[in-house]
C-alpha cells in the first residue's frame, strides 16, 4: 500500500481529522523512503533488513502516535496488536 492510502486507511479507521491524516501521510512517506534505503543495504540479506526495519517501524508508530488523541492511540495500538498477532500466526499483513 502506498503512503496516502495508508494514512487513508487509518483516517478511515481512527476518524482523523485532514490535518492528522497529511501529517501521518508525510511520515509514511519518510517511512517509505528508508525502508527502500534498508533494503537496497540489505542486498537481500533477509535478517539485516529485518533488524533495521525494527527500529524504523517502531519510530514510526511512535510518531504517528504523538499527533493522535488519546482515544484514537488507543485504538490505533489495538490495530497495530492484531497486525502483529496476525503476522506471528503467518497471516500477513491483511487489508485491516
Amino acid at each position: 500500500m502506498s503512503p496516502a492510502d495508508r494514512a487513508k486507511q487509518l483516517q478511515t479507521q481512527l476518524t482523523l481529522t485532514d490535518d492528522q491524516t497529511a501529517k501521518i501521510t508525510a511520515i509514511y512517506q519518510t517511512q517509505a523512503t528508508k525502508m527502500d534505503s534498508i533494503r537496497t543495504a540489505a542486498n537481500g540479506d533477509r535478517d539485516a533488513m529485518m533488524q533495521g526495519m525494527r527500529p524504523l517501524m517502531m519510530a514510526t508508530n511512535d510518531k504517528i502516535k504523538a499527533i493522535l488523541t488519546p482515544d484514537q492511540a488507543t485504538a490505533y495500538q489495538k490495530i497495530q496488536d492484531e497486525r502483529r498477532a496476525r503476522m506471528q500466526q503467518g497471516g500477513g499483513g491483511g487489508n485491516n
